[in-house]
């Protein structure tokens, strides 16, 4: 039995685009171990959101291949638990329902999904909402009915591509020591895009930092910092030097944004 949840390697994909073709990502490989958090960050327009379609089966890789707990998966979808950009919940659902849906569909048995559901919801104080329509809800805590649908889908791993980064800045801090405390009860494997570098630092066991497209993995860090972490991190010096560092190697050299591409 493997001890990675996840391993990547040699992908590539390129799309073809009328007569020509774009070449998105070049030959990136790397893994993620079981129980790990990864998470991912790089120049935007790199290819990280691709690269989640391609591990979902989304997309097939024009080279390289996807392997999960050993076996080859390329291609194959239903193997990881996804929590988008935006929560994606039913408007004609309550929240109790759209959970239900999500993991009777991944394959729970609907007593199951249903009595899991309840307990989960009264577990992150929820269960108030549990009967609400998600218009009804603010935008973090659509976000925590997402993440839940994530965290109880049967899957091991679970890919969250930017899951806070439509929120305010304050919202999102409680949702990321949500989220660090939820992770460290389960230890799912986690692999984690982000454009935050402090919300990279913050969560993660290993950052993987992309190189502009076509994107290869630039660097690997090693996150030093002791768990359980928490917010308080960020006064930390190494914190802020390695902050800094990562933000030197994402540095374009034509004045525009590293992680937004803007001016």
């Amino acid at each position: 039995m493997t001890d990675f949840a996840l391993e990547i390697t040699g992908i590539g994909k390129t799309f073809s685009e009328g007569r020509g073709a774009k070449r998105v990502l070049g030959d990136v490989s790397f893994h993620v171990k079981e129980g790990e958090f990864v998470s991912i960050i790089g120049p935007s327009g790199s290819g990280k959101s691709t690269l989640f379609h391609l591990i979902g089966g989304l997309e097939r890789p024009t080279s390289g291949e996807i392997r999960m707990d050993g076996r080859l998966v390329t291609g194959e979808r239903g193997r990881i638990a996804y929590m988008p950009q935006s929560a994606s919940l039913l408007p004609w659902l309550t929240v109790r329902a759209n959970i239900v849906m999500a993991l009777t569909i991944a394959g729970l048995d609907r007593h199951e999904a249903e009595s899991q559901t309840s307990e989960w919801l009264a577990r992150v104080g929820l269960a108030g909402e549990a009967d609400a329509y998600p218009d009804t809800l603010s935008g973090g805590m659509q976000q925590r009915v997402s993440f839940l649908r994530a965290l109880l889908s049967p899957q091991r791993l679970m890919c969250l591509d930017e899951p806070f980064g439509a929120l305010d800045a304050l919202t999102r801090l409680h949702m990321q020591t949500w989220l660090l405390s939820l992770w460290e009860a389960d230890r799912r494997s986690v692999l984690f895009v982000t454009h935050s570098i402090e919300e990279a630092l913050l969560l993660s066991d290993r950052i993987l930092v992309l190189s502009p497209s076509p994107a290869c993995v630039a660097r690997e860090i090693e996150v030093p910092f002791a768990r359980p972490r928490s917010e308080s991190l960020w006064t930390d010096p190494l914190f802020n030097e390695l902050k800094l560092e990562i933000y030197d190697m994402l540095k374009p050299t034509d004045g525009r944004s590293p992680l937004t591409g803007k001016r």
